[in-house]
């Protein structure tokens, strides 16, 4: 009982934080103090209350898009081990896993054509198109774990009695195509720049350029969440670690989780968001990695 309160406690306060530290962390690395770790927290609270702006062309799917993005991140979060175990379990549930956050993208997408605004419709179509060469990268990296563990479900593909140091060449092929994946698929640099205002380089900004208030706020938290599930998946593998301590088993994956926070910061310090032209060649290498780590596994 203890477990599932932390675990449901971390998924749902910890995930702004993260934002803070990125920035925090780019501001140190340009020679300035930056904002407060809190920062996003004040912006998201800000955001909440204040009011609604609805276009008058838009549906429900509008309306929809804010909750169920949040809603599919947010179960997603329950199939992925924090601190060594996950809410929910089962075979299979690494596809689930996959198309909930697809379904989320659907509805993010289809909010955002709903507006027919062009900017919105184009930045969809270069959501999707990049999703297009994601995705098989990710089910790359879970055959990998799957070879490794001989489990289907992501608590037992991600325990870590099934590492072992004749593996590490796969698993380091692996770690960093799904690296790439995570800034892809959570819009960071160099793939896509979470700060822009500019329409022509928006990618994920560009969808969400009419929401307001709450529902803009319940994107950015989403958003937030996504990065911070991902970085678990990807910290499961990097620190396999169980200690037989609860309280310790905890720290390491916060701990894992924070140092992955800051690496992600330092790539946005010293790389350039890429051309849009190049992107697609960073999602192949991504699915290249992880295909190769399979197939050194299959030797």
């Amino acid at each position: 009982m203890v477990d599932t309160l932390i675990h449901f406690g971390v998924l749902i306060l910890m995930p702004p934080l993260l934002l803070g530290i990125i920035n925090k962390t780019k501001a140190w690395s340009a020679g300035r103090r930056g904002a407060p770790f809190v920062q996003p927290y004040h912006d998201l609270i800000k955001l909440f209350r204040k009011g609604l702006v609805q276009s008058t062309t838009t549906t429900w799917v509008f309306r929809a898009g804010p909750v169920i993005g949040l809603a599919t991140v947010f179960l997603a979060g329950f199939l992925v081990p924090l601190g060594g175990r996950a809410l929910v379990g089962f075979n299979g549930d690494m596809i689930l896993f996959a198309y909930l956050l697809a379904l989320g993208r659907f509805f993010t997408t289809s909010a955002a054509m709903d507006t027919g605004s062009a900017f919105e419709g184009m930045g969809s179509a270069r959501e999707v198109t990049f999703a297009v060469l994601t995705e098989p990268a990710l089910f790359f990296s879970f055959l990998v774990l799957v070879k490794l563990s001989g489990s289907l479900s992501l608590g037992g593909m991600l325990s870590p009695g099934n590492f072992s140091l004749g593996a590490t060449p796969s698993i380091v092929l692996m770690v960093l195509g799904l690296f790439v994946i995570l800034l892809a698929e959570t819009s960071r640099i160099p793939v896509d720049d979470p700060n822009t205002h500019l329409e022509l380089t928006m990618i994920h900004e560009a969808m969400i350029l009419d929401h307001s208030g709450p529902w803009l706020g319940t994107i950015l938290y989403s958003s937030s969440m996504k990065l911070f599930v991902l970085g678990s998946l990807l910290i499961n593998i990097v620190t396999p670690v169980q200690t037989g301590w609860a309280w310790a088993d905890w720290l390491i994956f916060v701990a894992g989780i924070l140092v992955l926070t800051v690496i992600i910061g330092v790539v946005e310090s010293i790389m350039a968001r890429l051309r849009m032209s190049r992107v697609p060649y960073l999602l192949v290498a991504a699915f290249l990695l992880c295909g190769s780590s399979l197939i050194l596994l299959m030797r």
